[in-house]
């Protein structure tokens, strides 16, 4: 069975973003602008390298396969990758501004919203279908959320748009299949680095100059951007866009703990019960997605 691997991919990726407060935190008092244009170009400038030094073939291949296309497939990949570019772009800024300036559990309740409407987008976009044990997990995570969002309409209000902006993202990654994962990550990182190098010297503070913020924002960059983005374009070759959609909630899981166990938030007993009815969730999407492809391999 090929699919435990790419699983594997999606749960490293979301545990790995689960403790980005850790080094996020740390940045608070920068302007969340200025981690969004270093972690940004920081990232821009370690894959380009590496294509340019160890990748060149990959590189050829890619531009040749890419060029073997019709000009209107062509095209509307072009228009993806920008798209795309520009999604990214916009859930990293919001996230940031989010876990520095609104909450910890305003950040982590954008990715409870996240697998459903990553689900919904790949219904309606994607024509994935869904089990009638996989719809029940939604309801369930979508009541969970409507419990978290009570007198918080503020945290909801951001935390949809942080939500909104990585489904369409995910899900829009599904587009790109046979395509090299690593190129296709750094030319939409590039092609957000142009879009956000005219607002850098507006909206950027003084260049920092501790040798700590670049410690930082290189790992931030590193372990925290490039290798879980890379880890999920990998797992979106092994299982569908609503299936790693409902694994994003691995990362807000871990958010609520480390907010209430570490960070020293207040949680209260109706949050308590939605994250607990979100787990429910979780095991009744997987064991949906696993009857689901039980049901496939026996009638291969």
């Amino acid at each position: 069975m090929k699919f435990p691997k790419y699983y594997l991919a999606a749960i490293t990726a979301f545990i790995i973003w689960g403790f980005f407060s850790f080094v996020l935190k740390p940045l608070q008092a920068y302007p969340s602008p200025d981690i969004l244009f270093y972690r940004i170009f920081f990232c821009v400038v370690l894959m380009w390298l590496t294509n340019l030094l160890f990748r060149r073939k990959n590189i050829a291949e890619s531009r040749a396969s890419f060029m073997l296309l019709e000009p209107k497939k062509r095209k509307n990949l072009l228009i993806i990758t920008v798209i795309s570019s520009l999604l990214l772009c916009a859930n990293w800024f919001f996230f940031i501004f989010v876990m520095n300036h609104i909450s910890v559990k305003a950040a982590s309740f954008s990715y409870l919203l996240c697998p459903i409407l990553t689900t919904v987008c790949a219904f309606l976009i994607l024509k994935e279908q869904l089990s009638r044990l996989q719809w029940s997990a939604v309801g369930l995570s979508f009541i969970g959320c409507i419990m978290l969002s009570y007198n918080s309409f503020n945290d909801v209000f951001y935390s949809f748009i942080v939500a909104i902006s990585y489904a369409l993202y995910l899900v829009l990654q599904k587009k790109f299949e046979g395509i090299d994962k690593f190129l296709l990550l750094s030319v939409q990182l590039l092609i957000t680095s142009i879009i956000l190098l005219p607002f850098y010297p507006v909206y950027s503070g003084p260049l920092p100059t501790e040798a700590v913020f670049y410690s930082y924002i290189l790992i931030i960059a590193i372990f925290f951007t490039i290798t879980p983005m890379l880890l999920n374009l990998f797992a979106l070759k092994g299982i569908s866009s609503s299936t790693l959609g409902i694994m994003l909630y691995i990362n807000p899981l871990i958010g609520f703990f480390l907010a209430a166990f570490y960070y020293g938030e207040e949680i209260s007993a109706m949050q308590i019960a939605a994250y607990s009815l979100i787990v429910v969730s979780i095991a009744v999407f997987n064991i949906g997605s696993y009857l689901k492809m039980k049901a496939v391999s026996a009638s291969v």
